[in-house]
């Protein structure tokens, strides 16, 4: 149940809604695959957001260039959601989604994905501070209602 926020400059990315759509939902899905999860159901994709923020071209900046071409990508996941060959997994495909939507092939050298993992108990949902044991309970529960078909 990761949490994504993709920062880049408002024209990088081709305008409207069904881009962002697009964009979040491959990112979703690149994530949860990364994570291991095979077969997300509603648990899982309820549970996980994008958030796409387009930025005035101004308000991305390096030290030798003014209105940056760089996308930055964060996803902060759960404590102990991805392995070592998770991480790598998901810079590559994050990596990839957004050289494809933004239709230029070099964007990839200018993409920076960051993975964040959530301390023991510092990923808050449904007003409880979860770690592992509380991810491990509300997945089994997530998984006893998926079996009985609701």
């Amino acid at each position: 149940m990761p949490m994504i926020d993709v920062y880049a400059a408002a024209d990088l990315f081709p305008a409207g809604a069904e881009t962002d759509r697009q964009l979040g939902e491959a990112l979703t899905l690149a994530v949860l695959r990364a994570e291991g999860v095979a077969k997300p159901g509603p648990f899982h994709l309820d549970n996980t957001a994008a958030y796409i923020h387009r930025m005035p071209a101004s308000a991305v900046q390096t030290a030798t260039t003014a209105q940056a071409r760089t996308v930055r990508v964060q996803i902060i996941t759960p404590p102990g959601s991805l392995n070592r060959e998770g991480q790598k997994q998901i810079t590559k495909e994050a990596t990839e989604i957004v050289t494809k939507l933004s239709g230029d092939p070099s964007q990839a050298a200018r993409t920076w994905v960051i993975l964040t993992e959530a301390v023991e108990g510092g990923w808050g949902m449904f007003g409880t501070a979860f770690g592992k044991e509380e991810f491990a309970a509300l997945a089994a529960k997530a998984k006893a209602a998926a079996a009985a078909g609701g």
